[in-house]
């Protein structure tokens, strides 16, 4: 007997072929049938009306505690992911020695929060990744921080690596992905990454020549320089011989209204020379951050304690001042602030200094210091007409970059991808629907080099979503971030149903995938 078959569906297989009728059979956690399926099963999923396609990878997260804080991770599952991909933005957690990852808690809170009942105790990629198998409603894969190779070796300080603390970062990025990591991500505008020169990214890259793992960076630059900060990411790459997937691909900020073109035309060329490029987006016009992330690279050097001082210090309070509003700091993409666009927990920067009487740079750095880094903001400076271009990409993949604590969350981490099906796929009409499935399925599975994943076909893992093309949309908004879509009544991940009706289920059938094994 059948353990799961999904009866009577509108089939999108992950290919980007057309939808045919038919049904999908599950035994032991994988697709044993495809089409018309006889016989008994001891469950049964009626989903006429429904598309039935993969699960959807979300290929830019700040997941790397919460399914282990809260093992049904439902915003997530809700919006049909059965897979999170972790280890952002060049700051994972893993691999870590015991202080590294002290270092990293102070760190990230304002990406990860600080849960309780969390055991610290890893160290390597395979323990890592061990502690989400069968804990968690979702599966994760991780890419590897190079910040955190950097910060394990040549730690939070502002100067080139020597040659033996490099080779050291060599070996540990080596030893993770024999463990399964999925690549190397970099956090080029984060301390301790932004110290590090081009060279040193590429001596680490080449670690991954002939592996298939591609270099995943937030690069150096999305505002004055954006242009160029991608076409050195695409030099990075081509000298070390990788593949590259470009993170949260955006152009934003006024400067750059209008030019997804231009990018787009120098990505096309660097693949045609050779250069394999994807790219993930999210479908809004905010970003998000942690709010500390605006400051200068000198006022970070040394780690969080060091930044606090320096926050605290009134000496420095009209350098500060003068680098973000005059000048634009590194931090900011070379950009001077716009404190009207930077809202944390439902209000922005100048609504607070108005309401205060005082300056908004005395508001952001007391905000910053007295919340011990633990503040996330959301900053208002996307272009739509560049959001629609760069998404019509076919190596275009969706990431919701979803920050899932604090107050007031950026709405993308319950609603990227109900939002990408609704707007941009239903009313717009901007990308066929099996196209959409193909780019939150197939594509991501080739990309992590999870040959098991991805597509509905026999012998693939039953990581499955079924969903009303009609009703599906997103409810979620920078009021209400913590609104879960409608139009996604059933999820299953490795063939246990953990959506049903629209209801978590309780299962935890998640795992941590291992890239490149099946």
């Amino acid at each position: 007997m059948l353990d799961l078959v999904i009866r009577g569906g509108r089939v999108v297989d992950g290919t980007g072929s057309p939808w045919f009728g038919g049904d999908v059979a599950v035994q032991d956690g994988r697709i044993v049938a495809v089409g018309q399926v006889e016989g008994p099963a001891r469950q049964t999923i009626a989903a006429d009306g429904l598309v039935v396609c993969p699960g959807f990878t979300d290929m830019h997260t700040h997941s790397d505690l919460q399914p282990l804080a809260h093992p049904e991770h439902a915003m997530k599952l809700r919006q049909g992911v059965t897979l999170d991909v972790i280890g952002q933005d060049g700051l994972s957690l893993s691999p870590a020695r015991r202080d590294t990852l002290a270092d990293l808690r102070a760190m990230l809170v304002g990406w990860n929060g600080d849960p309780d009942g969390i055991d610290w105790g890893w160290r390597s990629v395979a323990e890592y990744l061990q502690r989400f198998d069968g804990t968690t409603s979702v599966n994760v894969v991780t890419l590897v921080g190079h910040g955190t190779l950097r910060l394990q070796t040549v730690g939070a300080d502002d100067r080139p690596a020597t040659p033996n603390e490099l080779g050291e970062m060599r070996r540990l990025l080596r030893d993770a992905l024999a463990q399964g990591a999925a690549g190397l991500s970099a956090g080029l505008t984060y301390a301790p990454g932004m110290y590090a020169d081009d060279d040193e990214l590429v001596a680490l890259c080449t670690v991954m020549r002939g592996t298939g793992a591609a270099y995943t960076p937030h690069h150096r630059n999305y505002g004055a320089h954006a242009i160029e900060a991608y076409r050195d990411s695409i030099e990075i790459a081509r000298k070390a011989g990788v593949p590259l997937h470009l993170s949260h691909c955006h152009l934003g900020f006024p400067a750059n209204r209008g030019r997804a073109g231009e990018l787009l035309q120098m990505i096309d060329a660097a693949r045609t020379d050779g250069v394999e490029i994807t790219l993930d987006t999210y479908p809004y016009l905010a970003g998000s951050t942690y709010l500390h992330a605006f400051l200068p690279g000198w006022a970070m050097e040394g780690g969080a304690s060091a930044t606090i001082a320096r926050l605290r210090d009134p000496d420095l309070r009209e350098r500060l001042r003068h680098e973000l509003e005059d000048v634009g700091t590194d931090g900011h993409h070379g950009v001077p602030m716009d404190w009207t666009l930077v809202v944390t927990g439902g209000r922005s920067i100048a609504e607070r200094a108005e309401a205060a009487g005082r300056r908004p740079v005395d508001v952001y750095c007391e905000l910053c210091a007295d919340g011990n880094l633990g503040l996330s903001a959301t900053h208002h400076v996307g272009n739509e007409e560049n959001v629609r271009a760069i998404m019509q990409h076919p190596c275009h993949t969706g990431g919701s970059d979803g920050i899932l604590v604090g107050d007031r969350p950026h709405p993308r981490g319950w609603g990227t991808f109900p939002r990408y099906l609704a707007v941009y796929v239903r009313d717009l009409g901007l990308l066929r629907l099996e196209d959409a499935v193909r780019r939150f399925t197939s594509l991501p599975a080739r990309i992590l080099r999870l040959p098991d994943r991805g597509l509905l076909r026999p012998g693939m893992a039953a990581d499955i979503v079924c969903f009303d093309a009609d009703a599906v949309r997103d409810t979620a908004t920078f009021e209400q971030p913590r609104s879960d879509p409608v139009g996604i009544p059933h999820v299953v991940v490795n063939g246990v149903q953990v959506i049903a009706d629209c209801v978590h289920t309780g299962a935890t059938p998640g795992r941590g995938l291992r890239s490149g094994v099946a």
